[in-house]
């Protein structure tokens, strides 16, 4: 029980943060302990406790001491926005979330498979925040027709948390991009996990974005690419390919998700892009070619450069495209065009207080940090939550001395 409290302690969803982070790149990594027999599992570790602490009874809604009269509107229920929902309502504030999904979670429900982060692990956490008190509003995309303005969020409530991820795929700019059996990570994810939820799906079922008996190819190599090629495998697809224009030591995703997509089949095809996708009514095939590392970039990272005369093809009945993640047009989502963002479309904020250019508006995770790590969501929520509590505390304690005034 004391080591729940401590895991716990830091974080509002650390047996999630065990089940999802890459820790053969994170704490594990980083670790100087036994290094000649691997390091202490401590994911592993995480999520057993918490898990356990469920099991027993340990793990309660946050039940604050006292209720405090003011109001926080959440927009997003992913990582980043639950973590301020947790802080604030343990302070005793009123809270109210707004997500355009119909179930709280984010990413965590529809972006990650579930033999990775299982669905009611999700669910029970938000159980946990009900029973606490606070407010979900699900199918509420902010600013748009018949849902509440973004103004008129900032009316209602005394201070407004903005957590709503990253969700528009990067496109791929090649050839024959546009044919059916060509689609983005999210929206192949989301059908898979909507039909292991028990939705209807059309798509997944009428086999456009089901990969049983087809031959699938995955561009991209992060921790998307791969949850895409475990989850083809699963579907029972007849084979499937990893196109990445690196090799494997410049990934950028987890190598313990590389080594599980090997042992279950996959093909990595390293130091390869596509050109072109073929087909007439649909995708038949992937056109691509090799590529090799040049010099470095400005990062230090070495880009990849053309190999010519080295195209090849694979055959490709869907193809998946998981190169990452942008900012969607906030402007448009909200109609707030006061609201300063970054020239790559992320919120800007104070690092300090974690406020935007608005008052009393706080942002944090993706949608500041581009996309980023389920820890990270955590961690700025966390931090936020703090801010928006000093900011609070003045803010109501102001209106009080005005009320007392009167």
């Amino acid at each position: 029980e004391e080591a729940y409290e401590l895991s716990s302690a830091t974080s509002a969803m650390p047996e999630i943060c065990g089940r999802i982070c890459p820790q053969d790149r994170l704490c594990e990594g980083n670790c100087v302990i036994e290094k000649g027999f691997n390091s202490v599992t401590i994911g592993t570790v995480e999520r057993y406790i918490n898990d356990t602490a469920f099991e027993m009874g340990w793990v309660q809604p946050p039940r604050p001491s006292r209720e405090r009269p003011g109001s926080v509107g959440i927009i997003g229920a992913g990582p980043a926005g639950y973590s301020v929902a947790f802080e604030l309502r343990r302070k005793g504030w009123q809270v109210d979330v707004y997500d355009r999904y119909d179930r709280v979670g984010g990413l965590l429900m529809y972006g990650i498979p579930g033999f990775k982060l299982e669905k009611d692990v999700v669910q029970r956490r938000a159980d946990l925040l009900e029973q606490a008190g606070v407010r979900f509003h699900l199918n509420c995309d902010v600013g748009t027709p018949g849902h509440p303005g973004f103004a008129e969020l900032r009316q209602r409530h005394d201070a407004i948390f903005i957590g709503t991820g990253v969700y528009k795929a990067r496109a791929l700019q090649v050839p024959g991009v546009g044919l059916p059996g060509v689609v983005p990570a999210l929206r192949y994810l989301t059908a898979s996990n909507r039909k292991s939820l028990g939705d209807q799906v059309p798509e997944f079922d009428d086999g456009s974005l089901n990969a049983a008996g087809k031959h699938v190819v995955v561009i991209g190599g992060g921790d998307t690419a791969m949850d895409c090629v475990r989850t083809a495998v699963r579907q029972g697809a007849l084979s499937v390919k990893c196109l990445y224009r690196r090799d494997k030591e410049n990934m950028p995703g987890s190598m313990r998700e590389v080594k599980h997509a090997e042992e279950e089949g996959v093909e990595f095809v390293w130091l390869s892009a596509p050109e072109a996708f073929l087909g007439d009514e649909r995708v038949e095939a992937v056109r691509a070619i090799r590529m090799r590392l040049g010099a470095p970039d400005s990062t230090g990272r070495q880009s990849p450069e053309i190999v010519p005369d080295s195209g090849f093809r694979l055959p490709a009945d869907l193809v998946i495209a998981a190169l990452g993640f942008d900012p969607e047009d906030h402007l448009a989502m909200f109609g707030e065009p006061e609201l300063k963002v970054s020239r790559w479309g992320t919120i800007t904020i104070d690092w300090s207080t974690m406020q935007t250019n608005l008052e009393g508006v706080f942002a944090g995770g993706d949608i500041v940090r581009g996309a980023s790590l389920v820890v990270w969501g955590v961690r700025d929520g966390r931090d936020a939550a703090a801010a928006m509590h000093d900011f609070l505390l003045n803010r109501t304690a102001g209106r009080d001395a005005l009320a007392a005034a009167a």
